[in-house]
């Protein structure tokens, strides 16, 4: 899969494809549904399926550090998009240009210019341009006038409620996991490299990995039981997503413990998947309590592990 970041990266090689846009915030079944339709389509006509996305996204542009918390930060959307067997993703900079650009000027300079676009996939609820004032009847005209075709998808609905990053999100920081499997269409999990943090677990004999989330907020908060694999890697363990209050965390952090397992982590793509909810994040009375709490949850997702229950 090639990635491209930018439009004044797109060559003449780029002209002619079948497209998509939006923010595909954790690549869920709705998203998946999208791309189904590109990927047929493109097969159809013999050309590369392509997906447009955003670098910051939109509401992270306009909110800072209010917006959403993210399912999947660029990379993890990346590999997502890739797995699903998508030829290019294009990563447009969302930046005061973009913003500002009209919505005919969207479709001159990237549709028609950028890409040559022979057919445009869009979501249901898909506004483009300066104030959000392209929709899909803009599109179809301008698809109309231009020689694209475009189609606007269907909702995807999951128990009668449609499928929207907005709802996995709502499961997540309401700790129901199944939920959030069954709009991603696999289990949740966060995908960073190890680097080194302060060392606090290996001075009180519970070394832990933690891995980079490249977020201000996380969709999840509290203690988990995890599983972890990477390079030469598979093991199961226990995992605190959140602030670190005990120890007046700044920024989320996500330390993850790996039973039975020892060795060097840093630097390594790891995959830490959640399976179970295990209990809040607390601040403590100093790190005796903390040590004699983290004993607890070892103890208690060990059986987990073991029996499948809580």
């Amino acid at each position: 899969m090639e990635l491209i970041r930018g439009l004044h990266n797109l060559r003449d090689k780029h002209k002619g494809c079948v497209a998509t846009i939006g923010n595909f915030d954790g690549v869920h079944l709705g998203h998946q549904q999208v791309l189904t339709q590109v990927l047929r389509k493109g097969k159809e006509l013999g050309l590369p399926a392509v997906v447009i996305i955003f670098e910051p996204q939109p509401r992270e542009f306009f909110a800072g550090q209010h917006a959403p918390p993210r399912l999947t930060r660029f990379d993890e959307k990346v590999r997502l998009l890739q797995a699903e067997g998508v030829d290019r993703v294009l990563c447009l900079t969302f930046n005061e240009r973009l913003r500002s650009m009209s919505a005919d000027q969207f479709v001159d300079e990237l549709l028609l210019k950028g890409l040559a676009v022979r057919h445009f996939v869009v979501g249901d609820d898909f506004r483009f341009g300066c104030d959000r004032s392209g929709d899909y009847n803009m599109l179809r005209q301008s698809g109309e006038r231009y020689g694209f075709s475009v189609v606007n998808t269907d909702t995807f609905d999951v128990a009668g409620e449609r499928v929207s990053s907005t709802r996995v999100r709502h499961a997540l920081q309401h700790n129901d996991l199944a939920q959030a499997q069954r709009l991603l269409g696999r289990p949740y999990s966060v995908t960073g490299r190890v680097m080194h943090g302060q060392e606090l677990g290996r001075t009180i004999g519970v070394p832990t990995a933690n891995v980079r989330m490249h977020r201000f907020h996380a969709p999840l908060k509290g203690v988990y039981a995890v599983t972890l694999t990477g390079k030469n890697l598979s093991a199961q363990g226990v995992a605190n997503i959140g602030m670190r209050p005990t120890v007046n965390g700044k920024q989320p952090v996500l330390e993850a413990h790996l039973f039975d397992w020892q060795g060097d982590l840093y630097g390594q793509l790891l995959t830490v998947e959640f399976k179970a909810f295990i209990r809040s994040e607390q601040k403590f009375d100093g790190l005796k309590a903390l040590k004699q709490q983290i004993d607890n949850d070892i103890q208690q997702v060990r059986n987990y592990f073991l029996t499948g229950a809580l």
